[in-house]
């Protein structure tokens, strides 16, 4: 080995080392402890067994996420899923579903290609299915409060002034 490349692995090594250092001093900082997986589902087997089905069948996979996963084909800008049962009922959902056209419940800016569609000629049971297995998505109340407070301060550049259970 060269001098010069005796230097360049020196060098590399001390960086690496000084990381591993400021990581494990941040680690030993950390004092709130780690509060988990945020997302769970309240629903019955067979809800949840038939709801995945409905959902793998209408490809929503397509465009939303649910429990972080996506279809890597796609890039459309649709919201996750995870916790929506901590935002709607099961009520609204159904109703959502059922809309001739959802955009008339939930206006979007999205370009037509990328807008809700409708499901109402999907079977009225497999919509009420569909409804109950989204409604029992939840979110802990933690998780749902950094979000609101993310999101706020994300489209109006305010500081969130909410409830703050974290």
């Amino acid at each position: 080995m060269r001098k010069g490349e005796k230097g360049i692995l020196v060098v590399i090594a001390v960086i690496v080392f000084v990381f591993i250092g400021i990581n494990s001093y941040r680690q030993a900082q950390e004092t709130e402890p780690d509060k988990g997986i945020p997302f769970y589902s309240t629903a019955s087997n067979e809800v949840r067994k038939k709801g995945g089905e409905l959902y793998r069948e209408q490809k929503c996979r397509d465009c939303h996420t649910l429990w972080g996963v996506r279809n890597p084909m796609q890039a459309v800008p649709a919201p996750a899923l995870d916790g929506i049962g901590s935002l709607r009922d099961e009520s609204w959902l159904f109703d959502y579903l059922s809309a001739a056209d959802p955009q008339q419940i939930l206006p979007t800016r999205l370009k037509a290609e990328y807008q809700m569609p409708s499901f109402s000629h999907l079977p009225e049971e497999d919509r009420k299915t569909l409804a109950a297995y989204l409604a029992n998505l939840k979110v802990e109340d933690w998780y749902l409060n950094q979000v609101k407070k993310s999101e706020f301060e994300k489209l109006t550049g305010e500081s969130y002034q909410g409830d703050s259970n974290e």
